[in-house]
């Protein structure tokens, strides 16, 4: 199975440290660790992912602002530290854990100490004079115990307190959620029979040399896009009749997207995300190269567009089709004007990595970033017409509702929001996800949509391995759905709103119930799943793997 193992993704998280100038014991340690945020050993990395071990980098640079020791005794204290810790813990978290360290080593040091001064006392009785010389020591030294007690009671009491408000807020979350969910149905059980997808049934593209990464269906064919490791992106032709085993060899051929000319390693250039136009006529590409390109839908290379200066990771077509956005690393999102192909407008509102956009209307969008902040942006203005602050860490994912009067956030400070424009503060705040959200979804339901009759629903996906899916009228959780065992890293409602498929690392795929909250259908993979997708019909799901294939199955009841 290829994965992205630890050398290649140090060395990628090298490069960028390196062309942006930051040199530093700190990031050698990160780079040792080599893991991804909320991964699993063994698991690959998915693109969203790699700006994190960038980031936990960049926490050093904080912390080091924060101190005033010398560079000497920074290093000191960076040593103190595990690589494992450093890109998994906040900077206040990595404070404590070196004071804690600093402690540790001093304590070891005194009881080094107290055994030299033992030999010493020993050695004073042998003297003459010595008793009077071992009673100085002796008074000096319970000074010292008194002066160290009183200093390591006062930090106890710091920790302690931290302790206890970290305690209640996990108490208060538990207690929240069970009150909740006790008043409707009950969180979904593992053990819940569900029906399981033979793998006969089911048709497994293979072409890819590495992970990937993101897969989209074409809003008008039978056409699917997958996004690759192996720096390439290919367009798939699904045929109309029952997917499985046998459907393989009759495949039609595969369009093969090559993004760079060279060594088909080359992990610089990893397609990290896709979209295709209304039309199904384009499908853009974006690359950790920092180029967006634009194909057509029989594999033609129709622009490359160069202005960002950093990976991206999010790119989006507005409704009408002329005009495509980006977000990238750089800070910046980026207008494209689909006419022309040239830059429309450039918006570096954010003090940190974009890493998601997502369009209101057809002139109108929101941007999120690692510095915690949601922009509302317009194309013409100058400034962004709503800023967004409440979350307390990077913002991983943003959505406006089908009508775009709600915006739905989610973060690594474990909460969910949904925004409006008429208030600057959340109108919900969804806290009832015990650890990071990676990804949320609006349901295609509500007023303005093809099932206006049915109620909006917001689903998030997280790396407490929970799905939860929101009622937003009254602001409430409907249910949580616990079917999977490691962290969720996709969700995607069916086009009638009915059915939800979420994937994850634990490599199952779960198609669940909306309306009773169950799982109705599995699929066991050979690999961490980082995208699901459904065409426009409904009938058929589609799957994107870390051990380079996508999968294809059938949807009946």
């Amino acid at each position: 199975m290829g994965v992205l193992t630890a050398a290649e993704l140090n060395y990628l998280v090298f490069r960028y440290l390196q062309e942006s100038g930051f040199i530093h014991a700190a990031f050698t340690l990160g780079y040792e660790a080599g893991i991804h945020k909320g991964g699993i050993d063994g698991n690959a990395v998915p693109p969203g992912a790699l700006i994190t071990v960038v980031q936990k980098g960049l926490h050093y640079i904080e912390l080091e602002s924060n101190t005033e020791e010398n560079d000497e005794e920074i290093e000191k204290d960076f040593a103190l530290l595990e690589p494992l810790e450093i890109i998994t813990k906040d900077v206040e978290e990595l404070q404590q854990l070196v004071k804690k360290r600093k402690r540790e080593r001093s304590q070891t040091d005194r009881e080094k100490d107290k055994g030299k001064e033992k030999e010493r006392n020993e050695e004073h009785e042998r003297r003459p004079g010595g008793e009077r010389e071992r009673d100085r020591h002796d008074k000096e030294k319970e000074q010292v115990r008194e002066k160290d007690k009183s200093e390591k009671d006062r930090e106890h009491e710091k920790e302690k307190e931290k302790e206890k408000q970290h305690t209640e807020r996990i108490d208060k979350v538990k207690h929240e959620e069970d009150s909740l969910a006790g008043g409707g149905p009950t969180p979904m059980d593992v053990s819940v029979t569900a029906q399981e997808i033979c793998s006969t049934d089911v048709t497994v593209l293979e072409g890819h040399s590495s992970e990937v990464f993101a897969c989209a269906w074409s809003p008008t064919g039978s056409l699917l896009a997958s996004g690759s490791g192996d720096s390439t992106a290919r367009i798939w032709t699904i045929p109309d009749g029952p997917c499985g085993s046998s459907m393989q060899s009759s495949l039609p051929g595969v369009h093969v997207l090559k993004h760079f000319k060279g060594r088909t390693n080359e992990k610089s250039k990893d397609v990290t995300t896709l979209d295709w136009n209304g039309e199904g006529t384009l499908l853009a590409t974006g690359s950790y190269d920092g180029q967006a390109r634009i194909w057509s839908r029989d594999g033609e290379l129709k622009q490359t567009l160069f202005k960002h200066k950093g990976p991206i990771f999010s790119l989006k077509w507005n409704k009408k089709g002329d005009f495509l956005l980006s977000g990238s690393v750089d800070k910046t999102a980026i207008v494209w004007d689909t006419k022309t192909w040239e830059c429309k407008q450039q918006f570096e509102f954010h003090s940190a990595p974009t890493l998601d956009v997502d369009w209101r209307n057809n002139n109108s969008f929101a941007t999120c970033s690692t510095d915690n902040m949601i922009y509302v942006c317009k194309i013409g203005e100058q400034r962004p017409v709503k800023a967004f602050s409440g979350h307390q860490s990077e913002v991983n994912a943003i959505k406006w509702d089908p009508t775009g009067s709600f915006l739905a956030s989610c973060s690594d400070d474990w909460t969910a929001k949904i925004w409006s424009m008429k208030q600057d503060k959340c109108v919900f705040d969804f806290k009832e996800h015990t650890k990071e959200i990676y990804t949320i979804r609006w349901s295609p339901t509500g007023p303005g949509t093809n099932n206006p009759n049915q109620q909006l629903l917001l689903a998030s996906a997280s790396f407490d391995s929970t799905i939860k899916l929101w009622e937003v009228e009254q602001g409430r959780l409907l249910y949580s759905l616990a079917g999977h065992r490691q962290p969720v890293y996709s969700v995607a409602f069916s086009p009638d709103g009915e059915y939800l498929a979420s994937g994850s690392l634990d490599q199952c795929l779960h198609i669940w119930s909306v309306k009773e909250g169950r799982i109705l259908k599995t699929y066991r993979g050979t690999g961490g799943i980082f995208e699901v997708c459904w065409n426009k019909e409904g009938s058929k799901i589609a799957a994107c793997f870390s051990n380079n294939t996508v999968c294809v199955m059938d949807f009946r009841m």
